[in-house]
């Protein structure tokens, strides 16, 4: 049996292992566009000189010799051929398959601004290419200039400020972090940012550009006219699903690829996971689909069940917040709210569970409200008592000093 992985990302390395455990004599390809194995949360690390690329990678350096796996490294897929269980290098190289994963992740989208897609100084960050080539050219930057204030963007302003650079930073939202955080809870990072020198320019766009005869954006002009000197530019406005390489060949993809329960695409034998599947594309969550299609390439059916969505832990200047579930409220939800000097808290429940929290400050007892969302556990009689909840209020202790859980782990 051969398998074929396309990506290595958490999702397709964390397959590769598993096939490998699961199948000791199949054949195992991983193919990657990726010269590195690299985990894209430790990016700003490498950027911020904290850590080189060996630094950020996540698999013994023996990893693919030690499991028997070989690896085309630098190489991009064109096309995937369902009919005929072949791909198409973008060189021409056919390459014939009986199982494969489709785990190419997502590409930061650069939106058609001015000459946002065409300069030689703006760059996404999203793979340890871009790290490398912002790296470079900061070094001779005075004045970057970060579009967008969610997690890449605010990352990779810590880790340009920490190198004593010029920072500013242009969010369309009212506030940062927008997707991640509430007001109050954004407001002490927006403080702390600029007690390090940030500057941020809120509620306005970026709406044109202005280069030099190199082809180097040399200012960015925002909605309201206003004008941003910089030397580069890291556009932090989003990604999209990496799935080019599936298209016209009736696998079905529109912003994402199409996956069932058992992460099978819309063609037998095919599978896909990670963001370009369009699930919770946290760290370990990726891990676990890689782990589950895995199984199920190698006839050993598994569902995916963990599909509560579950956004990210942040640690800026010593200040942590955690985010679990969607975060936003809808009409009819109960919204809980507790502060203090020391922390923040808000929990959302809908229909008498729990759909998301944000925990800033002190994290004791997060790991409760992890398994509330993800079993969905009733929470009728207790939505008020949300920030006091052990686990002790989910089992009942028998006489003889067992313990009988009211809800299953």
């Amino acid at each position: 049996m051969k398998y074929v992985i396309i990506g290595a990302g958490a999702a397709g390395i964390s397959a590769a292992a598993a096939i490998r455990s699961l199948s000791p004599d199949g054949e195992i390809l991983v193919i990657s566009e990726d010269t590195m194995v690299h985990s894209r949360c430790m990016l700003h690390k490498y950027l911020s000189h904290e850590r080189d690329a060996a630094g950020i990678r996540f698999i013994p350096e023996d990893f693919f010799e030690t499991n028997g796996i070989q690896w085309m490294a630098g190489k991009k897929v064109a096309h995937v051929w369902p009919k005929t269980s072949k791909i198409q290098m973008e060189d021409d190289t056919v390459i014939s398959f009986d199982r494969l994963l489709i785990a190419t992740g997502a590409d930061s989208f650069i939106p058609p601004v001015g000459d946002f897609r065409t300069a030689s100084n703006v760059f996404g960050l999203r793979h340890l290419s871009d790290a490398q080539k912002i790296d470079q050219m900061a070094e001779g930057a005075e004045n970057i200039l970060i579009v967008g204030s969610g997690l890449v963007g605010m990352d990779a302003a810590y880790a340009l400020l920490e190198r004593g650079k010029q920072v500013t930073v242009v969010e369309m939202a009212d506030r940062i972090l927008p997707l991640q955080l509430d007001e109050t809870a954004g407001a002490p990072y927006k403080k702390l940012f600029e007690q390090a020198g940030c500057r941020f320019i809120l509620g306005k766009s970026a709406s044109q550009t202005v280069s030099d005869a190199s082809g180097k954006i040399t200012k960015v002009i925002l909605s309201d006219g206003t004008e941003i000197p910089c030397d580069l530019v890291i556009v932090a406005a989003g990604v999209r699903a990496a799935v080019s390489c599936v298209q016209d060949s009736g696998i079905k993809a529109e912003r994402f690829l199409e996956v069932n329960e058992y992460l099978e695409t819309s063609v037998p034998g095919i599978y896909g996971a990670g963001d370009v599947a369009g699930l919770s594309g946290i760290w370990p969550n990726a891990m676990k689909q890689g782990q589950t299609a895995a199984y199920n390439m190698c006839g050993q059916p598994m569902k995916y069940l963990d599909r509560y969505a579950m956004k990210n832990t942040m640690n800026f200047y010593g200040l942590v917040t955690l985010s679990l579930g969607r975060g936003e409220a809808r009409e009819g939800d109960l919204v809980l709210v507790r502060e203090d000097e020391k922390s923040y808290k808000r929990a959302i429940l809908r229909d008498g569970k729990l759909d998301s929290i944000l925990l800033q400050g002190e994290m004791d007892y997060s790991g409760i409200y992890q398994y509330m969302i993800k079993n969905q556990v009733d929470l009728s009689g207790k939505e008020e008592r949300i920030f006091d909840l052990t686990f002790a209020d989910f089992y009942d202790i028998w006489p003889d000093g067992q313990y009988d859980w009211k809800v299953p782990i």
